[in-house]
């Protein structure tokens, strides 16, 4: 970001935070951070500002139904924290942190930005807990596909690779300020796991499905009046159809729609049997009834889009437009069934963000070279 860029980003945060925190004139705070741009090249947040920005990141993010409790983020400042091994530690202790014996917090740990001449660190998974994606000779993939490329890239690494099941939990994949990738398993005790079972089937169980605890994304940039900090790993909770009709569902994915339509003994030779829909909506059910006998918080789409449109009544009624991406907030099944497909919504882009840089999806298939 150009100089000039910077001070205007700087200016016009500062200038948000002091308004909505009631903290007076901005002109003082401004003034100080102008000087230490002109002095250094770069500017550093107080902790109250990191705070605030961090929770406005996730008040604008467009694609996130879950934004009502935006408030209650809690933020856990690491921008000391530079070398590899240490964001991997701390990225555990996030997991740990934010798991609770399956209480799930909200929770973002942010470690050190981008600065003049030093890039601060990154995290190369998507998210901090993902299953490997094994190619097999028949071109098939034994765990999640969408994770191939990155489970190629820790085998190059040195990583040996899992015991090969279909829910083997990928190591990070971290490079530190001044270092190159290297990878780090997560320990046993900071990824919580839930076996899917059934409300009505008892040979569900023997599917052998299962699905981590906290959806951490890890390889976006949080920005805030100008600065990059490009590893600083957030989490919510999970709402049950990302795992059901996305992840274990979607036919690039686990593509479970076939296998389990066979045991439920629908017929699959047409559509119109309507057993896509029918496979969908028990395994959906499978993943709302496991997390809530495990303990583990999770939402349905149903609450969750009533408490989308909350969100959206106090933003409005604060004067606030309220950016959202219908195709993201729209659930990806029973859509017309939730109050928030009857709607439109502008794809407001504000700041501060959480954003996608753009070798982040090369990063994440294993793309980039090392």
């Amino acid at each position: 970001m150009a100089p000039y860029e910077l001070l205007s980003a700087a200016a016009e945060f500062l200038t948000l935070h002091h308004t909505e925190e009631r903290l007076g004139d901005p002109a003082r705070r401004i003034a100080a951070a102008h000087a230490e741009i002109a002095g250094t090249g770069t500017y550093r947040h107080t902790t109250e500002e990191l705070v605030f920005g961090a929770r406005v990141a996730w008040r604008n993010a467009n694609r996130c139904i879950g934004r009502l409790y935006w408030h209650s983020l809690r933020v856990r400042d690491r921008r000391e924290v530079r070398e590899a091994e240490d964001v991997a530690a701390a990225s555990a202790d996030h997991l740990r942190e934010a798991t609770r014996d399956g209480r799930i917090r909200a929770l973002i740990t942010v470690f050190a930005p981008d600065t003049p001449g030093r890039p601060g660190p990154r995290i190369w998974n998507e998210q901090l807990v993902r299953y490997a994606g094994y190619p097999r000779p028949d071109g098939g993939v034994t765990g999640d596909p969408r994770n191939a490329g990155i489970t190629a890239l820790a085998r190059r690494l040195g990583w040996p690779g899992g015991p090969g099941t279909a829910f083997d939990v990928l190591p990070l994949v971290i490079q530190g300020a001044d270092d190159t990738p290297r990878w780090f398993a997560l320990p046993d005790d900071a990824v919580l796991e839930v076996d899917l079972a059934h409300p009505e089937y008892p040979w569900w169980r023997a599917l052998g499905l299962r699905w981590h605890a906290v959806p951490a994304l890890a390889n976006m940039c949080l920005e805030i009046g100008g600065i990059c900090y490009p590893a600083a790993p957030f989490n919510g909770w999970y709402m049950g159809t990302e795992i059901g009709a996305r992840n274990l569902a979607d036919a690039d994915r686990y593509d479970l729609l076939p296998r389990i339509a066979h045991r439920l003994g629908l017929d699959t030779r047409t559509d119109r049997s309507l057993w896509k829909d029918r496979t969908l909506v028990e395994l959906n059910r499978s993943v709302l009834h496991s997390f809530d006998r495990a303990g583990v918080t999770i939402a349905d789409h149903h609450t969750e889009s009533r408490r989308f449109l909350t969100h959206l009544g106090r933003e409005e009624g604060k004067g606030r437009r309220v950016g959202a991406d219908w195709s993201w907030i729209v659930p990806p099944i029973s859509g017309s069934a939730t109050p928030v497909f009857h709607r439109m919504y502008e794809t407001v882009e504000r700041t501060p963000a959480y954003v996608h840089h753009p070798e982040a999806h090369a990063r994440a298939n294993g793309t980039e070279m090392v």
